[in-house]
């Protein structure tokens, strides 16, 4: 069985604004990840993400640099790589 690993995500660019919150809730459920997205007060998004499935995460992380329709990322950060914690779904946190 693979280990279950947990990213920590920042995403920075225009991503607040353009639904890139819920498209990215949209791709992770999609995917079986779990974790939350947020907005930060700096203009960032947030994202914590966890699988069995490193190959899942690495699409959701290079999904990230797309992201909405009407997003223009600038950048995705891979802050941290950890075992997972046990998110039980994947949220959009205010």
């Amino acid at each position: 069985m693979k280990k279950c690993l947990h990213f920590k995500i920042e995403v920075s660019g225009k991503v607040q604004g353009v639904w890139f919150r819920k498209y990215t809730q949209e791709k992770a459920e999609l995917l079986d990840i779990k974790g939350f997205v947020m907005n930060l007060p700096d203009g960032k998004v947030y994202i914590e993400a966890e699988s069995n499935d490193p190959d899942k995460l690495q699409i959701l992380l290079d999904w990230l640099h797309q992201g909405s329709p009407l997003s223009k990322v600038s950048e995705v950060k891979l802050l941290h790589k950890k075992e997972c914690i046990g998110y039980n779904n994947f949220q959009i946190r205010k």
